[in-house]
C-alpha cells in the first residue's frame, strides 16, 4: 500500500509542468519578445490580478541610467498577460531587466536579457544572426490527455536550446496542443496556452532569446482544422495575448500573419489556418493562404532585399510526398504557383522554414537554369516523433531525416557579399545530429 501510494506520488510529480514560482503573483515568463532597433516587447503572466512593469539597463556600460516600461493591469479576460513596450533602448546595445509586480521587485530564477537590433546598413557587414527552430510542443495533462502512453516527451529540449543562446526563436507551429475540452471556450483554450506556456524548463529560454511564433492547426484548434472552425476568433485572441510578434494580420484583416528583419534576414510568417479551404471543398482554385495573404507574400519575396528570405509555415512546402497536410498533397496548385513565381521572378535566398510532421529532415529543389530553394522540416519539439518519408520525397537531401525529439540552430555568418547558412539539428540533449552549410550565392540568380 505504502509502495503504491509513493509511485503514485512520483507520476503525479512528474506529469506536473507548471510553475509555480516563489515570486507571488507569477505564473509564467518573463518572455523577450520581438526587437527591432528603438523598442523590444516584453511579456509576463500573473496568477491573478497585478500590476506589472520592467526596469531596464545597458548590460555592457556600467551605471547606465535604469528605464521603465509602462505599468500594465493584467486580468482574467486576457488571461493575466502583459506586454511592455521597451521603448527607450537604442540600435545595437543589450538590455539586462528586471519585473517588478505590484510596484514590488521579483526575485527571478534567470535575469531578464534582450537586444536591440543593429543599425549595420550603409555601415558595415551584417552582423552574425543565431536562430533556433522547432515545432509541435505537448505538453502532458494526464486528466486531458488520451489514454495510454503520454503523448509528451521530454521538456529538458527547452534548457538545451537555451544553452546555445540564440538571438531568436521561431517557433514553427503547433507550439501548444489544444485538446477537446479546451478549443469550444475561451476558458479552455487559455487553460492549455497558460499550462504549455508554464513549464519550469522552459522558463530561461523564454527570458533570455527573442522569440517569435506562426501557429498550425492543434494551436489554432481541432486536428487538421481550417477556415470553419467556429472559434478561430478565440484561439486568435488567445495567440496574441502569448505570443508578441510586432503585428497580426494583413491591411486590417485578422490572422497572424507578419514579417520581420534580423539583420540581413528577413521573416515572412504565414497564416496556413484563418484563410484555409476545408478538406471537402470541390470548389477549384483551393487555397491554403488566401488569395491576400498569397499575393502579399510573392510581392514580399520579389522586393526583399534581404540575403536570406526565410518563408515559416506550419507543413512541408518542397516536400513531394503526397502525405497528410503537405502542401503538395491537398493545395498542390497553389503551392505550384509559389514556386513557379520564385522561379519566374528569379527571386533568390528563398528557404522555407516547416513543422508540422513529427519528424525533420531538409529539401532542396534546384530546377535547371533557375534558382535554388530550401525546405528545413524542424518537429517535433516534445511531442510523438515518428520516421520520415523521404523514399516519397524527391527533393530530400540524403542523411537529413531525424525520427525523435529535435530543434535546429541556424546560423547566419560572412561579409555581406559572401554570408553563408550553417544548419545543425540536435537532440534533447543538444548533441549535434546532423550539419549543413548553405553559401548565399547558391541560392543566387
Amino acid at each position: 500500500m505504502r509502495i503504491s501510494l509513493l509511485v503514485f506520488v512520483l507520476l503525479a510529480w512528474a506529469t506536473l509542468p507548471a510553475q509555480k514560482s516563489p515570486a507571488p503573483k507569477l505564473q509564467s515568463g518573463p518572455m523577450v519578445g520581438y526587437s527591432e532597433m528603438r523598442e523590444v516587447m516584453l511579456w509576463v503572466q500573473t496568477d491573478a490580478p497585478a500590476k506589472v512593469q520592467f526596469e531596464y539597463w545597458e548590460r555592457e556600460t556600467p551605471g547606465s541610467k535604469h528605464y521603465f516600461t509602462d505599468p500594465v493591469f493584467t486580468e482574467k479576460a486576457r488571461a493575466f498577460t502583459a506586454h511592455c513596450l521597451a521603448d527607450q533602448v537604442m540600435p545595437g546595445k543589450r538590455y539586462e531587466g528586471s519585473l517588478l509586480i505590484d510596484g514590488k521587485p521579483v526575485k527571478l530564477a534567470q535575469p531578464v536579457l534582450f537586444q536591440s537590433q543593429v543599425l549595420w546598413q550603409y555601415r558595415s557587414d551584417p552582423p552574425a544572426v543565431r536562430l533556433a527552430l522547432g515545432s509541435c510542443n505537448y505538453v502532458n495533462e494526464p486528466e486531458f490527455d488520451r489514454p495510454g502512453k503520454p503523448y509528451g516527451g521530454d521538456q529538458a529540449i527547452f534548457q538545451s536550446i537555451a544553452s546555445d543562446k540564440p538571438d531568436l526563436m521561431v517557433w514553427l507551429g503547433d507550439n501548444t496542443y489544444l485538446r477537446e475540452a479546451d478549443w469550444n471556450t475561451r476558458t479552455g483554450i487559455h487553460h492549455r496556452y497558460t499550462h504549455t506556456r508554464s513549464v519550469p524548463q522552459l522558463q530561461p529560454l523564454l527570458s533570455q532569446t527573442h522569440h517569435y511564433a506562426i501557429w498550425d492547426d492543434h494551436d489554432f484548434g481541432p486536428n487538421d482544422s481550417d477556415h470553419s472552425f467556429v472559434h478561430k476568433d478565440l484561439t486568435l485572441e488567445a495567440f496574441k495575448y502569448f505570443w508578441a510578434n510586432g503585428s497580426y494580420g494583413l491591411d486590417g484583416n485578422p490572422g497572424t500573419t507578419s514579417r520581420f528583419q534580423w539583420a540581413d534576414c528577413e521573416f515572412f510568417l504565414l497564416d496556413n489556418r484563418y484563410y484555409r479551404s476545408g478538406w471537402a471543398q470541390s470548389l477549384e482554385p483551393r487555397s491554403m493562404l488566401g488569395a491576400l495573404q498569397l499575393r502579399w507574400l510573392i510581392d514580399g519575396l520579389k522586393g526583399s532585399q534581404a540575403t536570406f528570405k526565410f518563408v515559416c509555415i506550419g507543413g512541408m512546402v518542397l516536400s513531394t510526398a503526397m502525405l497528410y497536410e503537405n502542401y503538395i498533397n491537398v493545395f498542390g496548385g497553389e503551392r505550384q504557383y509559389i514556386l513557379d513565381a520564385i522561379q519566374r521572378e528569379r527571386i533568390p535566398g528563398v528557404v522555407f522554414l516547416t513543422g508540422d510532421r513529427h519528424h525533420t529532415e531538409l529539401s532542396k529543389w534546384h530546377p535547371e537554369g533557375g534558382v535554388a530553394v530550401f525546405d528545413l522540416t524542424v518537429s517535433p519539439l516534445s511531442s510523438g516523433a515518428y520516421p520520415g518519408d523521404g523514399d516519397k520525397n524527391q527533393h530530400l537531401v540524403k542523411g537529413t531525416e531525424v525520427g525523435e525529439a529535435n530543434y535546429a540552430l541556424i546560423e547566419v555568418t560572412g561579409a555581406r557579399q559572401s554570408r553563408k547558412l550553417s544548419i545543425q539539428v540536435k537532440d534533447v540533449q543538444g548533441k549535434e545530429l546532423w550539419k549543413q552549410e548553405v553559401l548565399a550565392n547558391e541560392l543566387g540568380k
